[in-house]
């Protein structure tokens, strides 16, 4: 085997690697997702909440959450030979948005998970894709007890555009996860694509 080679003689695929957001508000599943789905050991900087920011923090809905994302996640999976994504989870609270420009800098497009007992957390997540083009799906991530609502529901309640897509999922199963990320890519690849028209016309 000739060194730098594959076997059958070809030069080695050079993958595309593209960066793809996972936001939502505070408790959703961002760092459970990106988990499941990454091939290497995931990156996160999570810290044990505290009584301190107990004044900040809103955990009405998540009381056995005991930890938070103070910075971000990363993980990496290869959807393909050739195409590899590179996943930031950003973290939930207000407090720490601040850092969403820096980690929305080079984005192909973004995850919105949503639990639907707190559909309003991911608002600003919303607002803030929109706001800066940023092609995005909503997954809504099923937790057990919450009750379950077709896509156009949800749709309508997060006054969505009717070209956005929405999924569930199950943050915890790397096949689910790995769907809604497809489905990013597929969405942000389909969004570039019309406006590149937009521009030629």
């Amino acid at each position: 085997m000739i060194f730098g080679r594959s076997e059958r003689g070809k030069p080695p695929v050079e993958p595309v690697t593209l960066k793809i957001l996972v936001a939502g508000g505070f408790g959703v599943g961002k760092t459970t997702l990106v988990g499941a789905v990454s091939e290497i050991r995931p990156l996160r900087t999570e810290e044990v909440l505290t009584e301190a920011g107990l004044p900040v923090d809103d955990t009405s809905g998540v009381e056995g959450k005991h930890t938070t994302t103070v910075a971000m996640d990363f993980g990496r999976i290869s959807v393909r030979e050739d195409l590899v994504l590179y996943l930031f989870g950003t973290p939930g609270q207000d407090r720490f948005w601040f850092l969403w420009d820096e980690l929305a800098s080079g984005a192909l497009g973004a995850v919105v998970l949503a639990d639907t007992r707190r559909l309003e957390d991911c608002f600003a997540a919303v607002d803030y894709f929109e706001r800066r083009f940023i092609p995005f799906v909503i997954a809504v991530n099923c937790f057990e007890g919450a009750a379950r609502y077709p896509a156009d529901a949800v749709r309508r309640a997060l006054d969505l555009d009717d070209g956005v897509p929405v999924v569930l999922c199950d943050a915890r199963e790397r096949e689910s996860a790995k769907k809604v990320l497809i489905e990013v890519v597929r969405h942000a690849m389909a969004h570039a694509a019309d406006r590149r028209e937009s521009v030629t016309t």
